[in-house]
């Protein structure tokens, strides 16, 4: 039982602490000046270590949230006259009061469903279809999410024949990786094989949700469509003058694979805990339980208790369907503890 104080949260994965790695990396960094504006070591050897973990020669910037990262993202590949395909449960379209609309200076978010939170490739090209002529934005970007708002992933096939479509269509593709980390965890596969080896364009790799306090990376794995870039980040107010201080963090998780580390524990710590749900609470999982993120029916008397015992966790679809979002810090002691409140 939790003391009467403390609020534990499965609302999100920000919600957790940084990790001890990325505190480290922290300290580390704070010992002496260094050089301002993205100019010092941290950020430079964050961008070779980068460019080993994707295997190939990228430009990667450092913002300081993924809200930044996604929008400046896509006002780098948009004229104000374009627009932007996603699903219509997207960051990009639901969390981000207008960012993208508001940096690209005009362009236009077309949305289209798909089950479990994945674009319907037949709604894509149907909507792209629309869109004939002058009297229309003109599509320019796909953008995706990995792993989506419903905690399901694409696989590499379903990210390829987005990818082709995209080129068909002489458009960009735009990956929005809040929990990249946690899709590399769970499908197993290399950083290449899901980005620019099948025609991903554009990366936002977050780091915030993986043990980091703030700091995204922006990846361009086409490096003629960062050009001044620099000036975009300047101009928005995410050019940080301690850049090190963002750059240390990624130190702290890329070095010895403390990312993906960070990231299997979250997806294992959500699938125990939809596994105890199922067996010993008896609780409806709504979706597939494919990263760190679980969707749960639950009655309205059940959730006001568990939040009267300071569970905090959002509706995400309604009427009854509820978000668990476990991070690299949930504990095995907090998944008995809650199931333990449900068993009450």
């Amino acid at each position: 039982m939790q003391s009467s104080g403390e609020n534990h949260q499965f609302a999100s994965d920000n919600t957790a602490g940084i990790c001890p790695e990325v505190l480290a990396a922290l300290e580390e960094a704070n010992h002496a000046a260094a050089e301002s504006y993205g100019t010092d070591q941290w950020t430079s050897r964050v961008r070779g270590l980068v460019r080993d973990l994707f295997e190939t020669d990228c430009d990667a910037y450092l913002v300081f949230n993924g809200t930044a990262a996604n929008a400046l993202a896509l006002a780098q590949l948009c004229q104000p006259f374009h627009s932007v395909v996603c699903h219509d449960h997207a960051h990009i379209q639901t969390d981000e009061c207008g960012a993208p609309e508001f940096f690209t200076r005009g362009s236009k978010l077309l949305l289209v469903r798909g089950d479990a939170g994945k674009i319907d490739i037949n709604e894509v090209d149907a909507v792209i279809a629309r869109q004939p002529d002058v009297h229309a934005h003109k599509p320019r970007v796909i953008s995706i999410t990995q792993a989506t708002e419903f905690g399901t992933l694409y696989n590499r096939d379903e990210i390829g024949a987005i990818a082709e479509l995209a080129r068909k269509r002489e458009m960009f593709l735009h990956m929005d990786g809040a929990r990249f980390a946690n899709a590399i965890a769970s499908l197993g596969c290399s950083p290449k094989e899901i980005t620019w080896k099948i025609g991903v364009d554009v990366l936002c790799f977050g780091g915030t949700k993986n043990g980091a306090a703030a700091g995204e990376l922006v990846i361009f794995f086409k490096k003629e469509l960062s050009q001044e870039f620099d000036y975009r980040l300047k101009q928005a107010g995410q050019l940080a003058s301690k850049t090190r201080f963002l750059a240390a963090q990624w130190l702290g998780l890329l070095q010895n694979d403390v990312w993906l580390r960070n990231a299997k524990r979250a997806n294992a710590m959500a699938g125990k805990l939809a596994e105890r749900l199922r067996a010993a609470a008896k609780i409806e999982i709504m979706l597939p339980v494919e990263a760190n993120a679980l969707f749960v029916r639950l009655s309205e008397h059940l959730t006001h208790d568990l939040n009267s015992r300071r569970w905090l966790f959002y509706k995400f679809i309604e009427p009854d369907v509820y978000r668990l979002m476990c991070s690299w810090a949930t504990t095995e002691t907090e998944i008995d503890q809650f199931v333990g409140d449900i068993l009450r």
